[in-house]
C-alpha cells in the first residue's frame, strides 16, 4: 500500500492549496459495492473511516455510479434527499464540498472530495484544480502498481 502515503500528501497539498477544511479520499470496494472513505486530511474526528455507503448512495457512491463530479453549495439547504443521505458532510460539518470521480487502474473506483466549514464558492478554478489532482493520484497509482508497490486491489 505504497500509494497510501503519496495520497496523504497530495491530500495535504490539495487543501493548503485551496485551503479547504477537509480533503478526503473515497474507494470502492474491490468485489462489492460499498463505497468507505479511506484517506482524509484536515478531518475534525475519525467518524470518516467509519461511513460506508452503498453504489449510488451519498456523494461517493453517488459521483462512482455516474462519473460525474458533484458540487454542494449550501449543505444541507442546497442538496437533494435528506441530510442523512450525506454522511461524510455530517461527519465533518461540512457546508459546502466538491466531489471529483477517481479512476484507478482505469476503472471508475473513488472519489476526491474538497470540502469547507464554512459557505465557499465552488468556481470554475477550484474544479479544475481538485480534476486535476485526481488525474495525479490517478497517476500515482498506475504508477506505483505497475512497479508491484501496491501491496494491495481496490
Amino acid at each position: 500500500m505504497a500509494y497510501k502515503s503519496s495520497f496523504l500528501l497530495e491530500l495535504e497539498r490539495l487543501a493548503q492549496e485551496l485551503q479547504c477544511s477537509f480533503a478526503g479520499i473515497a474507494l470502492q470496494d474491490g468485489t462489492g459495492s460499498d463505497v468507505h472513505w479511506r484517506y482524509a486530511y484536515g478531518n475534525r474526528n475519525e467518524k470518516y473511516k467509519k461511513i460506508s455507503v452503498r453504489y449510488g448512495k451519498g456523494i461517493a457512491g453517488k459521483v462512482i455510479s455516474t462519473g460525474q463530479a458533484i458540487q454542494v453549495d449550501h449543505f444541507p439547504k442546497s442538496i437533494n434527499g435528506k441530510a442523512v443521505e450525506y454522511p461524510i458532510m455530517l461527519a465533518e460539518q461540512l457546508v459546502s464540498a466538491y466531489a471529483a470521480p477517481l479512476r484507478l487502474a482505469g476503472q471508475l473506483k473513488g472519489v476526491l472530495l474538497v470540502g469547507y466549514h464554512q459557505q465557499t464558492e465552488i468556481t470554475h478554478t477550484l474544479k479544475d484544480l481538485v480534476q486535476n489532482k485526481a488525474q495525479r493520484l490517478e497517476d500515482l497509482y498506475l504508477s506505483e502498481s505497475q512497479e508491484g508497490r501496491t501491496g494491495d486491489h481496490v
